[in-house]
């Protein structure tokens, strides 16, 4: 009888094992994607940074699951395009930040296409960077809710389509005008703290008509020029320190600041337990030194030799805090090799969208099994890095083998002629190359059939520069056919 008894209880465990096992897949959680630009591992308190004081991020840290290698690319356009299609971004067309090669291809289907086509509501509130054309614009890539400045940075502009709205050039980083679906709407205030006003706004709405939405924060600080409001530099310039450093850690606190203020928000409407909230960065740490009083310093770097742009550690290696409450453990680590192409099938499990056949060929893994087991077993892999950046009219091929990089769970070879033990030399210092060459092999003929399927795929590399800017073509003609209204700010 007893031993009926156990046999019973120990079936109802398994069964309730198993079905833990499966219960984040078609969840259909709320997602918040918050994914700051330049901001690197030495950027956070809870990461180390001496001199910042990053509180909400910080209890968030305490109560996340943390991907402690997690990936992205070494600069911001690739990130995204990454992110967005599941797949390395040359393989999207995106090999640099300007020159019409931040574009991403019309062929690739983005994860808020799919979204959008299972029930939920998507925005994007901030950075878009993957082409200013109307084509490429967000409203024609899955997104409901569009509310971005232009180019790669507020005022930014470059010869062919990559620039912002004509205003912004002038007033960096305060009351800009912002394109909020089809209007160019003018804003007052900081940036950021427009940028999260917006989000949590629309947020609010669709969490009050009980729709799952998907935000995609993407705020452009702390990329330079380095503006933040007085309130937040001023404790930085009394330190002593210059006056860009001083704006950039502003920058960096104002994000925690608006941060906290988001958790308050998911406090007040009770969604915690029905959403995931990720915080991460879209490439490594920029700014890496500054001057303290009239001294040159080495500011903290988490202990990485280099930052965004590189092919090192330094370059793609960046925070990723996950939390859904009661769905995912507090203060758990996950040190598989992890990155930012993983995304597209895990929010895919997570919403119960079916990945159609004859989209792109994604490179990315499903994160789930990590998530409900951070024990799971996961498969070694091969990660491909590069910088991209080569001039407009060079052949891709010449620069093959240069700020590239393949990374597996213990190794790193970087352009071609060094080697790195990660596991036991996390920060790069000692090239092991002449002590492995079973290993250097190996990594070399991974990148060379990886370079082979991937170049064709780079299909913006002859697009010639548009001749108009597209979002001062819409800027001027909206404001001479009906002017430019002031934002609405939503109610939160």
């Amino acid at each position: 009888m007893r031993k009926s008894i156990f046999t019973f209880f120990v079936s109802i465990l398994i069964s309730v094992t198993s079905l833990m096992a499966d219960s984040l897949n078609g969840t259909r959680p709320n997602i918040i994607l918050l994914m700051t630009d330049d901001q690197g591992m030495g950027d956070l308190s809870c990461l180390g940074n001496p001199v910042l004081r990053t509180p909400n991020l910080d209890r968030f840290y305490g109560l996340s699951t943390r991907f402690t290698d997690f990936h992205v690319s070494p600069t911001c356009a690739p990130t995204r395009a990454a992110l967005l299609s599941g797949r390395h971004e040359f393989r999207n067309g995106v090999t640099h930040t300007i020159k019409e090669r931040e574009i991403m291809a019309a062929s690739t289907t983005t994860i808020a296409d799919l979204l959008s086509g299972n029930g939920y509501e998507t925005g994007i509130f901030g950075k878009w960077h993957l082409g200013d054309e109307d084509a490429y614009q967000p409203y024609n890539r899955g997104f409901t809710e569009t509310f971005i400045h232009g180019a790669g940075g507020i005022g930014q502009a470059f010869p062919g389509s990559c620039a912002d709205f004509p205003p912004n050039k002038e007033n960096r980083y305060f009351d800009n005008v912002i394109l909020h679906n089809d209007t160019i709407v003018q804003t007052q205030g900081f940036c950021t703290d427009i940028f999260f006003k917006a989000a949590l706004g629309w947020m609010k709405e669709r969490a009050d008509a009980d729709t799952p939405f998907f935000a995609y924060i993407t705020p452009n600080a702390p990329h330079g020029p380095m503006i933040a409001p007085e309130s937040f530099t001023k404790r930085f310039l009394e330190l002593g320190y210059d006056k860009n450093t001083a704006g950039r850690y502003g920058m960096i606190e104002n994000i925690d600041h608006n941060f906290g203020l988001l958790m308050e928000k998911l406090d007040e409407w009770k969604l915690w337990e029905d959403t995931l909230v990720i915080f991460m960065t879209d490439n490594g740490q920029a700014g890496r030194s500054a001057t303290l009083n009239g001294e040159r310093v080495t500011l903290f770097t988490a202990g990485f030799k280099t930052g965004k742009g590189s092919p090192y550690e330094g370059g793609t290696h960046v925070p990723a805090f996950w939390r859904w409450k009661g769905r995912l453990g507090e203060g758990v680590d996950i040190s598989a090799l992890t990155a930012h192409i993983d995304i597209f099938k895990t929010f895919a499990s997570l919403s119960g969208t079916t990945i159609p056949d004859g989209i792109q060929k994604l490179d990315g893994r499903n994160l789930l099994p990590l998530l409900e087991n951070p024990e799971a077993d996961w498969d070694d892999r091969y990660l491909f890095t590069h910088k991209g950046r080569w001039e407009k009219g060079v052949e891709p091929n010449t620069h093959k083998l240069q700020d590239c990089a393949v990374r597996t769970h213990r190794w790193r070879l970087v352009n071609n002629a060094e080697l790195y033990d990660i596991s036991n030399d996390p920060y790069e210092q000692e090239n092991v190359i002449g002590k492995h060459p079973e290993v250097v092999a190996r990594l070399r003929k991974a990148y060379d059939a990886w370079w082979k399927e991937t170049r064709p795929l780079m299909v913006h590399e002859d697009k010639p520069y548009t001749e108009e800017r597209p979002q001062w073509v819409r800027y001027e003609k909206q404001k001479r056919e009906r002017g430019i209204p002031d934002w609405e700010e939503p109610e939160i």
